[in-house]
């Protein structure tokens, strides 16, 4: 029989990609989240033994982030209830650069369920479907990058990694650390961004004690702590080097930004 495969986070911008390329390759697919059923909360562990019920690999993309306060407890949690389960084979998105992420990976890496580690760079995709699309009809991105580059990851190709993980041979206890193949600034990215759209996008780098008082003003001071110590992390310059992760697990290189966002304007993301 095939294995059945569940996706935690179906319906974000990595699940949702999995769970569609699983799909289309013919796997049996159970998509969990907060409004499925069987629903997985991240936030209710009394769930998470129904929700894994028959399930022989797994996919999970931790909400908010895995550099978040408590989200080592959750994987601990989550690896032990998928051993209980039955699971096979665990597949995490992590984030490079990101202290609390790796703490996560070795609770993993270390616990009975066999697992892979796909950790991603910034995603291209946030500009086009994430946080910073609204940037794109303001015409002003503001973060607190400074002059950093960022090697930025289509979502698409960490979909790719992920699904060659879950249904492939060889991959238990690797480490996948996927980029795109060019590191750019923000800057860079705003005149990108400007070409392909043709719309006037200007980089503005900020202070983290302004970026968290946007951000506070819009979604809360939980969520702007979270992000402004995130950033304040990872824009240090710990992340500025591309890898061979995509090619490691695929064979092929990885989309560079300038692909994706052309596809994603022909596709009408800032319509």
């Amino acid at each position: 029989m095939s294995p059945t495969i569940a996706v935690i986070g179906s319906t974000g911008k990595t699940g949702r990609r999995v769970a569609d390329l699983l799909d289309s390759r013919g796997h049996i697919v159970r998509r969990l989240a907060r409004d499925t059923n069987p629903a997985f909360d991240w936030e209710r562990p009394d769930q998470w033994a129904a929700a894994l019920h028959g399930v022989d690999r797994l996919y999970a993309a931790y909400v908010p982030d895995l550099a978040a306060p408590g989200s080592d407890v959750a994987i601990t949690r989550l690896a032990q209830v998928a051993h209980e389960a039955g699971v096979q084979r665990i597949v995490l998105l992590s984030g490079r650069g990101e202290d609390g992420a790796r703490r996560c990976e070795d609770i993993l890496l270390d616990a009975h369920v066999p697992a892979t580690i796909v950790r991603a760079s910034w995603f291209t995709q946030n500009f086009t479907e994430g946080v910073l699309r609204d940037a794109v009809f303001t015409g002003v991105l503001a973060l607190p990058a400074r002059s950093i580059r960022e090697p930025f990851i289509d979502v698409d190709d960490i979909a790719a990694v992920a699904v060659e993980a879950l249904t492939g041979e060889g991959h238990e206890g690797r480490v996948y650390e996927v980029t795109g193949p060019e590191l750019l600034t923000f800057a860079e990215m705003a005149t990108m961004l400007s070409e392909i759209t043709e719309r006037e996008i200007t980089y503005l780098p900020v202070g983290f004690d302004d970026f968290h008082a946007a951000v506070a003003a819009e979604q809360g001071p939980e969520v702007a702590t979270l992000l402004t110590e995130l950033c304040r992390e990872v824009f240090d310059g710990r992340n500025e080097s591309t890898t061979d992760g995509v090619t490691e697990a695929l064979g092929r290189p990885p989309r560079d930004a300038r692909a994706v966002l052309t596809e994603a304007a022909a596709a009408g993301a800032w319509t």
